[in-house]
């Protein structure tokens, strides 16, 4: 494929609903569609820093490209040719591992995550026992009162409730637990931010206007160190509410190794976010 070729196919056009530009270009047989985020005009000294196209292959396979306020059509497109096979690996290894990830039987057998360890679940029936969840040598054992059918609705109904409310117990316990450690470094915050556990299918937290947090129970199934991005992201965004240069920079500080936490919190996204 040559540069010509990547050049023609690359088109530009404002999104009516966002102000992101979107293109497309061709890598063999396959159209490859982006997403292009231009960066707020920089200050003198981070100049340097702003003047590079950053391409990230997300593990939903979207592509974004973040570019510099003022970059031309043919600096993006130049960018993407560089790039375009990495590109093209990268989706495609994202879509093998999405095929790999099958939804959950809840059987005897099957993995489940805890604080970046992997367990085996053992389904445990006792009519005499409470039903209930423990973490039991290297086992999650749920115990139930009634063998559940060969269908797969009926565990559902009876074992994932079980799991999740088991989840959303740890995952406060534990956040509260890392949100009062993280707080001495985010000398911003004023007081202990509140935050809600609530579920989220593509989202680890967020942080709304007024400094109140939310936080997936996924996240619990992810070490501790991926816990505390998570938490030290939300409460930069206390200070700063969108992804400017301050915002990373406010980041870095409290977090110098960011970008590689982050980048294995996205890696095991598939399977800690799969139920």
């Amino acid at each position: 494929m040559t540069q010509k070729t990547v050049a023609a196919a690359i088109h530009s056009e404002k999104s009516s609903a966002t102000t992101n530009e979107h293109g497309v270009f061709t890598y063999g047989n396959d159209t490859i569609r982006y997403d292009v985020i231009r960066k707020p005009k920089s200050s003198d000294t981070a100049k340097k820093v702003a003047r590079k196209v950053v391409i990230k292959v997300h593990p939903d396979q979207r592509v974004v490209a973040s570019v510099p306020h003022d970059a031309s059509e043919d600096a993006i497109s130049d960018a993407m040719h560089k790039r375009a096979r990495w590109i093209w690996q990268s989706i495609n290894d994202f879509a093998k591992q999405k095929d790999t990830v099958l939804h959950k039987r809840y059987v005897s057998g099957e993995t489940q995550f805890y604080l970046g360890k992997r367990y085996v679940l053992k389904v445990i029936v006792d009519a005499e026992q409470v039903p209930s969840v423990k973490l039991s040598r290297g086992k999650l054992n749920v115990t139930i009162k009634d063998e559940a059918s060969k269908s797969i609705d009926d565990r559902v109904l009876k074992i994932k409730p079980l799991i999740d409310k088991w989840y959303q117990h740890k995952a406060k316990a534990t956040f509260h637990e890392r949100l009062a450690e993280l707080l001495p470094k985010a000398t911003w915050v004023k007081g202990i931010p509140s935050f809600r556990v609530m579920a989220m299918k593509k989202q680890w937290g967020s942080c709304s206007t007024k400094g109140n947090l939310m936080l997936n129970p996924h996240l619990i199934k992810a070490p501790k160190e991926c816990i505390d991005y998570v938490i030290l992201h939300e409460l930069c965004h206390i200070a700063e509410h969108n992804h400017s240069e301050r915002f990373l920079r406010l980041l870095t500080q409290v977090m110098p190794n960011w970008k590689e936490v982050k980048a294995k919190l996205d890696d095991m996204a598939e399977m800690y976010l799969n139920e």
